[in-house]
């Protein structure tokens, strides 16, 4: 998009040097002004040129709010023209009233438009120009959402009722990712892109790849933001600091590791399932396994096991910071493959 820009702009100015030549040219008396001319023609592009770039975060929903204020201007400038105050009086001073008229008006509209062009889609109702109305929400995702892949099973399960949007920029980070030479990068832009490619055959759910051209120069983490914001969407991402930097624009953060803790069900004393010891405990005999959701489970008498999956009871559960704790027992020492 940015090479694109470029392009055009080149063209652009351009063809206002080939107009300078050509007014020169339709015009036998500026003979001698050529160089003027061409100053002339280049300052006129190389303005229009600026204005593009001091342009470039204005929106299209602000061009309409601008444009229906200057209309709304002219409207009551005309009104107000048309009015019998002007009938008499001295004309410099008449004429200066108008001007100042004119200019307030043309304000003030402008102005009220910019702020209420959130609810622009009243006054014209069939033209939305607000994301959030739209009949689906949209959720930007991230790399590391792909890269993590839970959300492909939450997308499978249609439980996500939203259209997920993957900016361009994050696609092409991926494929940066993939082809690196570290063998545990690769696999993860690899592991993401797949997961991309399966989200797509998914029926009935709308995946969308938004273009959008933003400076390189610009961190990741501000892209992604910029996006979200720029739709009224909410973010999804597996990164913790992205996250907090979201918030702190007042963006949504979708938290996987949240809905994958929610959906674990509460275990209770007498509970019963199995758990793969992995390691010894702290008291003689003990093994370690751990829950779904992280929580650590402490079978007592099972220290032979470990390495193991076996199915326990539950004889206690004890809260903690990292969330609870899970005493329980082995129930009947059968070990699984």
């Amino acid at each position: 998009m940015n090479r694109t820009l470029t392009i055009i702009r080149i063209a652009f100015f351009t063809l206002c040097l080939v107009a300078g030549v050509l007014v020169w040219y339709a015009n036998p008396d500026w003979k001698p002004y050529l160089l003027t001319c061409l100053m002339v023609a280049a300052g006129i592009g190389a303005l229009t040129i600026l204005l593009d770039l001091l342009l470039k975060g204005f929106s299209l929903r602000a061009l309409t709010g601008v444009t229906f204020g200057l209309a709304m201007a002219v409207l009551i400038s005309a009104l107000i023209n048309a009015s019998p105050f002007f009938d008499k009086g001295d004309t410099t001073v008449i004429f200066l009233v108008r001007i100042v008229l004119f200019v307030v008006v043309l304000y003030v509209a402008t102005v009220m438009a910019l702020r209420g062009r959130d609810e622009f889609n009243l006054i014209i109702p069939y033209v939305r120009f607000v994301p959030q109305e739209v009949a689906n929400p949209l959720v930007v995702a991230d790399a590391s959402a792909l890269i993590d892949g839970r959300i492909l099973g939450v997308c499978q399960s249609h439980f996500l009722g939203a259209t997920l949007v993957v900016p361009r920029f994050v696609i092409e980070e991926l494929n940066r990712v993939a082809d690196s030479t570290d063998p545990q990068r690769q696999s993860r832009g690899r592991r993401g892109l797949e997961v991309l490619n399966e989200l797509r055959r998914i029926p009935a759910f709308e995946l969308r790849v938004h273009d959008v051209a933003l400076e390189n120069r610009q961190q990741m983490d501000e892209k992604i933001i910029f996006v979200a914001r720029s739709l009224k969407a909410r973010l999804l991402t597996t990164d913790y600091n992205l996250a907090k930097h979201a918030e702190f624009h007042d963006v949504q953060w979708l938290n996987l590791n949240k809905l994958a803790r929610a959906l674990h069900p509460e275990v209770t004393v007498g509970d019963g399932f199995s758990v793969e010891l992995v390691k010894p405990g702290k008291e003689s005999g003990q093994a370690v396994g751990y829950l779904g959701d992280g929580s650590m489970v402490v079978v007592s008498d099972a220290e032979k096991f470990i390495g193991r999956e076996i199915d326990v009871e539950v004889v206690n559960v004890v809260p903690s910071a990292g969330g609870k704790m899970v005493f329980a027992r082995p129930v009947g020492a059968v070990s699984r493959a």
